[in-house]
C-alpha cells in the first residue's frame, strides 16, 4: 500500500537534502585548500618554486607545472638553479623533489614567491668525491648521495625556524630528511624514508 506524503513531510525532506548538499560541498571545498592533508595534486593548476643560491646570490622564481602539465622552460630554469655551482654541471632534477618542496612550503603557509635559500642541489661526482675526502666519513657527505641523482636539496627558509622546516619536511614521509642545526639547513631528498641529525 502506497502512502501519500503530506506537504510538511515533503518540506522536511527537502530541507534535509539541502543540508546534506551543503555539507558535501563544504567537504569537497576543503580538499583543495592549501595545506590540506587531502589536497589532490591533479587539481592544482600551477606549481612554482623560488630559490636564492647562497653561494652565487642568483635568484629564480620559476613555474614548473601548469594546466598542460610540466613546463619544460620552468624545469630547465630550476635545473640550472640547482646545478653544481662549483663545476657548473647540470642534471635533470627529480620532479618528485620539486613537488615535495611545494608541499613543504604550502604546509608552512608561505607565499609561492618567497625563495628557499639553496645551499646545495645537484652535486657532480667529482664535487661529491672531493667533499667526502676533505670532510671525512662523518661529514654528512655520503658516497652514494641522493645529490648525485638530482634527488636532493639542502635548504633553509628565511623567517622560518629550521625545526619547523624539518617538521614540515618529515610530515608526508616521502623521503630522507637530515637536520643540520649548526650548519643552518635541512637536507631533503626523495630516496628511502629516513631521518637523521648532522
Amino acid at each position: 500500500m502506497k502512502r501519500k506524503l503530506g506537504r510538511r513531510q515533503l518540506l522536511t525532506g527537502f530541507v534535509a537534502l539541502g543540508g546534506m548538499a551543503i555539507t558535501a560541498n563544504k567537504a569537497q571545498a576543503s580538499l583543495h585548500q592549501p595545506g590540506s592533508d587531502f589536497l589532490h595534486w591533479d587539481t592544482v593548476k600551477e606549481k612554482r618554486l623560488a630559490f636564492r643560491n647562497v653561494h652565487t646570490n642568483e635568484r629564480i622564481d620559476a613555474r614548473f607545472f601548469g594546466k598542460h602539465g610540466y613546463d619544460d622552460e620552468g624545469l630547465a630554469e630550476i635545473n640550472h638553479a640547482l646545478r653544481d655551482w662549483r663545476t657548473g654541471d647540470i642534471t635533470e632534477v627529480d620532479t618528485d623533489l620539486l613537488n615535495l618542496l611545494v608541499k613543504i612550503r604550502d604546509r608552512l603557509d608561505i607565499s609561492a614567491t618567497q625563495p628557499f635559500d639553496l645551499i646545495c642541489g645537484y652535486r657532480s661526482p667529482i664535487t661529491n668525491r672531493r667533499l667526502h675526502e676533505r670532510r671525512g666519513r662523518h661529514s654528512g657527505v655520503a658516497v652514494h648521495s641522493q645529490h648525485l641523482l638530482g634527488k636532493a636539496t639542502d635548504i633553509a627558509m628565511p623567517g622560518i625556524s629550521l625545526n619547523h622546516l624539518r617538521m614540515a619536511a618529515e610530515f608526508d614521509q616521502q623521503g630522507g630528511v637530515g637536520y643540520y642545526p649548526e650548519d643552518g639547513f635541512i637536507h631533503v631528498d626523495t630516496g628511502p624514508v629516513r631521518s637523521w641529525q648532522g
